[in-house]
């Protein structure tokens, strides 16, 4: 197996990070740092990362998080606020978001150990479809929103993909405000927050509710359930699993 395959199997990160630690002459295999990619590993020889061992995980985790507001997106935070890892204490394993949501934003994140899975689902060429219903403010026409559906240029000059946009009736508790359900494939940080903003609006709610057909369902903010079979399945389709490279 080639060695940054071997390294996201053993759920230490995503391919795509681990092949920069490989560059880095961060990785050593029966002890010789590699730098190239490609090196195949076989059964029994050691790998390293930063000197220290590391090992294929024992249980594949594959968890649906239902990630509040106020809770940000990562393992560790220096600044000590919550983080997605307080809210599944009773996960062992060491598990990595799939993808993120900001801060501010709610709604469905999924949590792996399956570095492959994790690289397929958020590799740009697999196009997985996201859902969030949105609730912004601002003077929005109708060209505006034909805008978002065509692709609108960011802060960055990055062009969006077009997006699939449906109009929600009006809130009387939010007057003055538009509510939305927007699909999008992308996965540029707080990508629908600046679609908005070129329009010249201000998202003022965000909640992803659903990644390619899986959907929160009746699962409560701050709680997670674990995938089935079926779901995971699934999932390996849309990131690709077939085309991976040979072992």
């Amino acid at each position: 197996m080639r060695l940054q395959k071997y390294m996201a199997s053993c759920g230490v990160a995503s391919r795509r990070k681990c092949e920069e630690w490989i560059a880095q002459g961060r990785v050593t295999v029966r002890g010789e740092t590699v730098r190239v990619m490609g090196v195949q590993v076989e059964e029994g020889d050691e790998v390293c990362l930063d000197g220290k061992p590391i090992h294929p995980e024992k249980r594949k985790q594959y968890l649906m998080l239902n990630k509040p507001q106020g809770v940000v997106t990562t393992l560790s935070d220096p600044q000590g606020r919550r983080t997605v890892r307080d809210l599944i204490p009773d996960i062992h394993e060491r598990v990595f978001p799939v993808g993120r949501l900001d801060y501010e934003t709610e709604g469905l994140l999924l949590l792996t150990n399956d570095g492959a899975l994790m690289q397929g689902l958020t590799h740009p060429s697999h196009e997985v479809e996201k859902r969030y219903r949105v609730r912004a403010k601002g003077a929005l026409q109708e060209r505006d929103l034909g805008r978002l559906e065509a692709g609108v240029t960011l802060d960055d000059g990055h062009r969006t993909a077009p997006a699939r946009l449906q109009l929600l009736p009006d809130d009387p508790a939010f007057p003055g405000q538009k509510n939305f359900l927007i699909s999008v494939h992308e996965g540029h940080n707080r990508l629908v927050r600046r679609m908005f903003a070129a329009v010249g609006a201000q998202v003022t709610f965000l909640r992803r509710e659903s990644v390619g057909n899986l959907t929160l369902g009746n699962l409560k903010p701050g709680a997670f359930r674990h995938l089935s079979e079926g779901e995971v399945l699934y999932l390996k389709r849309l990131a690709g699993e077939g085309e991976r490279d040979a072992t």
